[in-house]
């Protein structure tokens, strides 16, 4: 009977029942301690790169997040385990605010969500919600939950609202997208033109490309749907309920910790012993950890449109309720249902509904914008004052402060004046032109801080390494590699790819003997370097996508274990051989693999074409056609002296990567306007970082005379051995 839960005289043992439920506190505190890590990781994100607007990088609405956030508001769902202490009673009450919290933070992370996303973690949610608010109401009939009664139920007031106004932002996202998409491609037309243009000028090339890069990054950014989101009005009311929310627990918790005798408890302990201080303490600093950022969001929204700072005064258009926000619920007020239904009257009726449902839904959504934008109002007519205070303030400082109007005069900073104008590439949407100003200034210097944060870390192996490309030659290195007709091993000859081709040679210099580990090492640094262009280069090409897999598969083994493949060939240059001997036995080995692969796979050459063969293939192929030529012009070029094959191999790299890197200006362009909005922002970020570092090899290529190919076919290193050769 003991097992089943009774004790000897056969009465239930309760306590036992018990037992576990102060590690089921720490389990508790634990969620809220990923919760509160998650969101200061949002924050200090923000703060690094001075997104202000804090876009939810690491806390998302998502199954993993919703999942961890049950487990962390266990404690207001807990109908029945006796809570008569007053940190018990608080506990309740800051898992009820954490969920406030939460919802607040994670409000611009809609943005990124496709349309089905939405609406199961939206759906997810409300059921959560819910089923909070139902619990609570629960405990406070029975009396789990007897005192903190009026900030429970403002709690779960403000609990409420939050989620019809995160469902309904949530309708918005569709719409928005759609709307910023369009008028995206007709600023990327003008972008274009405009770069053009300049092109037809005698900018440098380095200008030149900074201010596509800036055009395109204004555009993508204040395109991007998490900052569409979070400038939006509702972001912005949301962020004073949150505000709201967390002063309701910081009220509870000071009057229960300043005036105790204000309160009556019951006697005795929680089941949940000592772990509820620790889940009282994890959910507070969670609760105050994630009220930054919304707190900060609605600070800055006040803060553009208070007209104590020269702000726009009139706020009567402000009030109007703009189409996007309702854009979606009229589409699905017009849309037909299609219902498994003939007779008419029914599907009448279920239309006249759908039709009264969604005009309710309308209406919601129009007093929910409208009660948002008074928030803000209340909250401007609030601030202002502070705000204004401060200005008079600073301004009284600035009487004071000595002139330095000279000093800033000769640093680096352009006059006003002289920058880019680019308030026509800021995308915004309807009732936000007074921002428009504001997010230019805010953002116009963004690429120039990459773009000198990156050129900090010059890969400068690299550019040693480019220094060895012999500029009164051309890209002849281009062609020695693979300059005669050698046969492949097969009857249709695999296409070269630019990494393939690259750590193939390495593999060889790394294994021609008596060559000092210093030259090694800075071939293989520059190498690895350098193959970190190349592969975002080789990305605008979809035909190579094995033969790039074979160069990381090869590389990972040469730089890590010296070995290519199944070779050791750090020991290979070890084991006395001379030169003409270690081309052939790595032109053996790769041969063997070859053959061994096709005496197992009779059907390899129904392949469509070599570019689909198994990576291993791919490599073994590569490596034989280029010892192959090597082989074949050992005699000519005294490849028996290791020292000039090193040499040559060394050469033939820097050629390929000089006319690989060519290229970066075609990259740069192509990643700013190839990927999806919600990528587009990060996407232009990249480029101009590839930008920064990469700037002095920009300036070096460019003043090299390049072959008469098209942007497409500078892409393909085929195109260049043909037109070389």
């Amino acid at each position: 009977m003991g097992k089943l839960g009774c004790g000897i005289d056969g009465v239930l043992n309760e306590a036992k029942f018990s037992e576990p439920l102060p590690w089921i506190g720490v389990y508790i505190a634990a969620a809220s301690l990923a919760c509160a890590v998650a969101m200061a990781a949002d924050v200090i994100h923000g703060f690094r790169h001075w997104k202000l607007w804090f876009p939810c990088k690491f806390f998302t609405i998502n199954a993993t997040s919703l999942t961890i956030i049950t487990v962390a508001v266990k404690l207001s769902v807990d109908l029945n385990t006796p809570m008569p202490r007053g940190q018990d009673q608080l506990a309740k009450l800051s898992s009820t605010a954490l969920i406030c919290t939460v919802m607040c933070n994670s409000m611009p992370s809609i943005g990124t969500m496709e349309n089905k996303e939405i609406l199961t973690n939206i759906v997810a949610l409300g059921i959560l919600v819910i089923t909070v608010i139902v619990n609570i109401c629960i405990q406070l009939g029975t009396g789990v939950i007897f005192v903190f009664e009026l900030e429970h139920a403002l709690i779960m007031f403000l609990m409420l609202v939050l989620l019809v106004v995160l469902s309904f932002s949530a309708l918005t996202v569709p719409t928005i997208k759609r709307y910023l998409e369009l008028k995206y491609m007709k600023k990327y037309e003008m972008a274009q033109k405009e770069c053009s243009k300049a092109n037809e000028t005698d900018k440098p090339l380095e200008q030149k490309l900074r201010e596509a890069l800036m055009r395109y990054w204004m555009m993508a950014h204040t395109c991007s749907p998490q900052f569409v989101v979070g400038r939006s009005v509702t972001c912005t009311a949301s962020g004073a309920l949150c505000l709201l929310s967390a002063a309701t627990l910081a009220e509870a918790m000071v009057r229960f910790y300043l005036v105790p005798e204000s309160f009556k408890f019951c006697k005795g302990d929680s089941d949940y012993g000592w772990s509820i201080n620790l889940v009282l303490l994890t959910q507070a600093v969670a609760v105050g950890l994630g009220t930054i950022a919304p707190a900060i969001r609605w600070f800055l929204a006040i803060n553009f449109r208070c007209p104590s700072r020269g702000r726009k005064k009139g706020y009567s258009r402000e009030y109007r309720l703009e189409e996007y926000w309702i854009r979606t619920l009229v589409e699905m007020k017009e849309c037909p249902l299609n219902i498994p239904v003939r007779n008419r009257l029914c599907r009448r009726i279920v239309h006249d509904a759908k039709v009264k449902f969604l005009n309710l839904c309308i209406g919601i959504q129009g007093g929910i914008v409208f009660t948002s934008k008074v928030i803000r109002l209340i909250s401007i007519l609030f601030m202002s004052v502070i705000l204004l205070c401060y200005d008079c303030c600073r301004d009284q400082l600035m009487k004071f402060t000595p002139d330095n109007s000279v000093g800033n005069d000769s640093g680096s900073e352009l006059p006003h004046s002289s920058k880019l104008d680019l308030s026509r590439f800021v995308l915004h949407l309807e009732g936000e032109d007074s921002l428009v100003e504001v997010m230019m200034k805010d953002n116009r210097d963004a690429t120039d801080y990459w773009r000198r944060k990156a050129r900090k870390r010059q890969p400068k192996y690299l550019m040693e390494l480019l220094e060895l490309s012999r500029p009164s030659e051309g890209f002849k290195g281009l062609t020695e590699f693979d300059s005669f007709k050698v046969p492949s091993l097969d009857t249709e000859e695999a296409p070269n790819c630019w990494s393939l081709s690259l750590v193939t040679l390495t593999s060889i210099a790394i294994a021609v003997p008596s060559i000092d580990s210093y030259s090694i090492k800075h071939l293989i640094a520059g190498v690895n370097e350098g193959l970190v262009y190349v592969r975002n280069i080789e990305d605008m090409q979809g035909n190579l996508v094995n033969s790039r897999k074979a160069a990381d598969v090869v590389w990972l083994g040469v730089e890590l274990y010296h070995r290519w493949l199944n070779v050791d060939i750090r020991k290979l240059s070890l084991q006395g051989k001379n030169t003409r001997e270690i081309l052939e036995v790595l032109s053996d080995s790769a041969n063997n693999i070859f053959m061994e692969f096709k005496k197992c796979n009779a059907n390899l050459c129904l392949l469509d074409s070599p570019s689909k063969w198994p990576i291993k293939v791919l490599a073994a192929n590569s490596m034989y056609r280029i010892c192959q030529s090597i082989l074949l012009d050992y005699e000519n070029r005294n490849y028996k002296m290791t020292e000039r094959l090193f040499e040559a191999i060394g050469v033939m790299v820097s050629d390929i990567l000089a006319a690989c890197l060519t290229n970066l200006k075609q990259f740069i362009t192509i990643k700013c306007s190839t990927s999806s909005i919600e990528e587009r922002e990060e996407s232009v970020r990249h480029a101009a970082h590839v930008m920064g570092k990469t700037e002095m090899i920009v300036k070096l290529l460019h003043k090299r005379s390049l072959p008469g190919l098209n942007p497409d076919q500078m892409a393909v290193m085929d195109e260049w051995h043909h037109f070389i050769s």
